[in-house]
């Protein structure tokens, strides 16, 4: 492998200080030693990629670098360069000179480990040989259900890409794109910490009847003229089953009607409303008695719904 920090994280020398740090970030991941355990080929290059990010990484250490002034280890290049007696090595100053935390690798660790530092272990541990406890990563799902199923709650089974299945209670009124927690579910952690979590998250397919509106239902109810004039008693689908809705005389399209309690479980335990709102619709063919009728009908009667 070249000594050029730039071949050694595959990235040109115009490459912003984003493409640097996530070149660095996704190598740094594939050899890191707690993920290549035993693997002294990915030892070796986990070391050369953090070199390399130790100088690209640093804006004012890669311009020094560009310029020639260091070379690919830090170093000066030449006498007017040399380090003054006491200066933190590398070009780095204070307490946290050549910290992990200077290389980003808290979130590589996270990334890698679905956790933080994990405790007593932390980066020590990663560091000193002894086993890194880490929380595992949590696992995420996708899971379709019906419409019918988000209202009233279901028991459902996930069948994992990897082999195995997951068995989950879909509460009562779950929304679309909600994300349920099953509690170590997930990976398993590193040295014996806990387990994370599968996150599994609901998309509800549509109803051919039904829409949501918060916690209410929505549903169009067509009826025929002769039911909007007269009134009409009629059987009304709910998520539960049907039930009777009475329609009065004179009932106009657009007319709303209310069923309480057949909507979607509330967070305070109760329940919204179905809204039924009815549709007027005409028959295909207009017969010459109802063409004759309402000729008549409306010579006698002056009716305009638009005048106020």
């Amino acid at each position: 492998m070249s000594d050029n920090p730039y071949d050694i994280l595959g990235v040109q020398r115009r490459a912003s200080e984003d493409e640097i740090r996530q070149a660095f970030r996704k190598l740094a991941k594939e050899h890191h030693p707690d993920v290549n355990s035993g693997n002294a080929g990915s030892a070796e290059k986990f070391k050369k990629i953090s070199a390399a990010n130790e100088i690209l990484g640093d804006p004012e250490r890669r311009r020094q670098y560009d310029a020639g002034e260091i070379d690919a280890k830090g170093d000066p290049r030449g006498p007017q360069y040399r380090q003054r007696p006491g200066a933190a090595p590398r070009g780095r100053t204070g307490n946290n000179a050549g910290s992990f935390d200077d290389f980003g690798f808290t979130d590589i660790f996270s990334d890698v480990f679905g956790g933080g530092r994990g405790g007593p272990g932390g980066f020590a541990g990663a560091r000193g040989g002894r086993g890194y406890a880490a929380r595992g990563q949590d696992l995420r799902y996708t899971l379709e259900i019906d419409f019918v199923e988000a209202i009233t709650g279901a028991k459902k089974r996930v069948t994992l890409p990897e082999g195995g299945t997951l068995d989950l209670a879909v509460p009562e009124g779950v929304t679309d794109s909600q994300v349920l927690r099953l509690k170590g579910r997930g990976a398993p952690g590193q040295s014996g910490a806990e387990a994370g979590d599968a996150l599994v998250e609901i998309k509800i397919k549509p109803h051919a009847l039904f829409k949501r509106q918060g916690d209410d239902i929505t549903i169009e109810l067509p009826i025929t003229i002769d039911e909007a004039v007269l009134g009409v008693k009629v059987e009304v689908a709910t998520v539960t089953g049907r039930v009777q809705l009475v329609i009065p005389k004179a009932t106009s399209s657009g007319k709303t009607f209310r069923l309480k309690g057949k909507g979607v479980k509330t967070k305070t335990g109760g329940h919204g409303d179905e809204l039924v709102t009815v549709r007027i619709v005409l028959p295909d063919t207009i017969d010459e008695s109802l063409s004759y009728f309402f000729s008549e009908w409306r010579q006698k009667n002056a009716y305009d719904p638009g005048r106020k």
